[in-house]
């Protein structure tokens, strides 16, 4: 029954046809990651290690109808996985698990904890973190990937330096298909206190959650915005000090951060002005492509903004 609603979702998610989409090339210098334990979300995985002496682990969840590698490159994140020295570890879905190639974050068997594709993921992780000693692990993800990204932060909070979602939605929004629908366009039911609540249960024991930054566009009619706005409220209240938003107005687009006592911001908000479901890329910076879909010309870098805020943590 799902396999048939399905594409409902995806025209939700992305608002085109499948013969609108630009066929996607495969990247060179890229490894696929064949055995990482169990895989009950039966996904595929490639990763890029611009050295053998990488010490930070990025991972990177694709929107529907997208390739992974496609888009790494076409955002910037292997210029930056070159320059910063990272590896980039790029799960990937299937048709054959959804029809339009979407993480299932609204099924519970995939969005649960240790299940499905989430566990899946889990252990691409722990693979690659085994084999090159990690001191530091990110996750980010768009639309989606980016439903996804929040379901695995709250999951495995301890496993996280930080993360970053794009054009998604807090954990746990929907559990089925029909609260997916209502979420995407009119936000969650839930309160972001009510969201917070629900994050820590079964991690009373965790003292301190990875830091988040949270984008958006301003004008996207696929995934409602206030979404991006539940998610920054509900990670700001998992902090167990008291944080203190402060709203600052750029040309093309609009952060609120929330500080500790300390003043290093632990939760970033960043609302892209007149771009719609995407990711905002800078094109004076080298390897992006604002002609892909879902990409969107602006001054706001994402992938240079998530890199920046994850590496310089008191200056973003």
């Amino acid at each position: 029954m799902l396999l048939k609603i399905k594409p409902l979702l995806w025209t939700l998610l992305y608002g085109v046809s499948c013969s609108a989409l630009a066929t996607s090339q495969p990247l060179v210098n890229f490894q696929p990651l064949t055995h990482f334990g169990d895989n009950p979300g039966d996904l595929t995985a490639s990763y890029f290690q611009p050295t053998k002496q990488t010490k930070s682990l990025v991972v990177f969840l694709h929107g529907c109808v997208q390739q992974g590698e496609a888009l790494a490159k076409q955002s910037g994140f292997v210029s930056l996985a070159k320059q910063h020295n990272f590896t980039l570890l790029l799960p990937q879905q299937s048709k054959k698990n959804n029809v339009t190639s979407c993480f299932n974050w609204f099924s519970e068997q995939d969005s649960g904890k240790d299940q499905g594709e989430v566990l899946s993921i889990k252990n691409m992780i722990l693979t690659l973190k085994a084999q090159s000693k990690f001191e530091d692990v990110f996750i980010a993800g768009l639309s989606a990937g980016g439903a996804m990204t929040s379901a695995l932060l709250v999951h495995y909070p301890e496993l996280f330096s930080a993360g970053a979602v794009i054009a998604g939605l807090p954990y746990p929004c929907a559990n089925n298909l029909a609260k997916a629908i209502s979420c995407m366009r009119n936000g969650p039911s839930q309160s972001s206190k009510e969201l917070a609540s629900l994050a820590k249960q079964g991690n009373e024991a965790v003292k301190k959650w990875p830091r988040l930054i949270v984008i958006t566009g301003s004008k996207d009619k696929v995934v409602n915005p206030k979404n991006s706005h539940s998610l920054a409220l509900q990670w700001s209240k998992l902090s167990e000090n008291s944080l203190k938003p402060s709203k600052t107005s750029l040309a093309d687009y609009q952060q609120t951060l929330w500080q500790n006592n300390e003043e290093s911001v632990q939760v970033k908000l960043v609302e892209v002005n007149e771009i719609g479901h995407g990711l905002s890329v800078n094109s004076s910076y080298k390897n992006r492509d604002a002609s892909a879909d879902f990409l969107y010309e602006s001054s706001l870098d994402s992938a240079m903004n998530i890199i920046e805020f994850w590496w310089v943590k008191d200056k973003s």
